[in-house]
């Protein structure tokens, strides 16, 4: 099937603590239906100094977004900014994706 939300879309996430987000899909992960969406559930990694080459890389916190699922959240409208479902369309016999709506081509 034919993923709905692909990466570079803009997505609002509608449940969980990043509720109302907007953000960028950064990676699709179409075998656990997840995404990662830029600046949603940020996550601290403690990461111990180590050496690699002769290179030492120091110790500290770095933060990173983990995967949400994709039925988190909802692809935005390009007309208005809302959230909005997606129909797949076949123009040319190429899947085309509109948004549900304002009826306005996606791709």
């Amino acid at each position: 099937m034919k993923q709905k939300i692909r990466k570079g879309d803009r997505v609002i996430v509608v449940s969980g603590k990043d509720k109302g987000t907007v953000g960028e899909v950064i990676r699709v992960i179409p075998d656990e239906s997840r995404v990662v969406v830029q600046g949603v559930n940020i996550r601290i990694k403690h990461q111990p100094q180590t050496q690699s080459g002769g290179k030492t890389i120091p110790a500290g916190k770095i933060e990173f977004e983990a995967p949400i699922a994709i039925s988190n959240v909802m692809l935005v409208d390009p007309k208005d900014g809302k959230p909005t479902r997606v129909r797949l369309e076949r123009k040319d016999g190429k899947p085309v994706r509109i948004a549900k709506r304002s009826g306005t081509k996606i791709d």
